[in-house]
């Protein structure tokens, strides 16, 4: 069975960073599509950025320059670096894989940037 766990949340100072990690089990990261949304407080969620099969990454507009998502196959895991933090990042995070019909969604991370 699919199964998408992250990690990596916290607590950090606008400016700061942050890697999240999404630990994959029941499938091999490498051969599907991988995404990171996330959801603020009484907002839609919103994609953020993805990885496709052949290491193709791609972000949303916000983002761009600041985030980096990457893939080890290896430890089967996806990572989002978080680099120059803002108050508006603050969300939960949540990883996704295109894996199944209908695709895998983990339990999502808290981040939260103080100004």
């Amino acid at each position: 069975q699919a199964q998408l766990v992250e990690s990596g949340g916290g607590l950090v100072q606008a400016g700061g960073s942050l890697r999240l990690s999404c630990a994959a089990s029941g499938f091999t990261v490498s051969r599907y599509g991988m995404n990171w949304y996330r959801q603020a407080p009484g907002k839609q969620r919103e994609w953020v950025a993805g990885i496709t099969v052949s290491g193709n990454t791609n972000y949303e507009d916000s983002v761009k320059g600041r985030f980096t998502i990457s893939r080890d196959n290896g430890k089967n895991t996806v990572y989002l670096e978080m680099n120059s933090l803002k108050p508006e990042d603050t969300a939960v995070y949540i990883c996704h894989s295109t894996v199944g019909y209908g695709g895998q969604w983990g339990q999502g991370t808290q981040v939260t940037i103080s100004s």
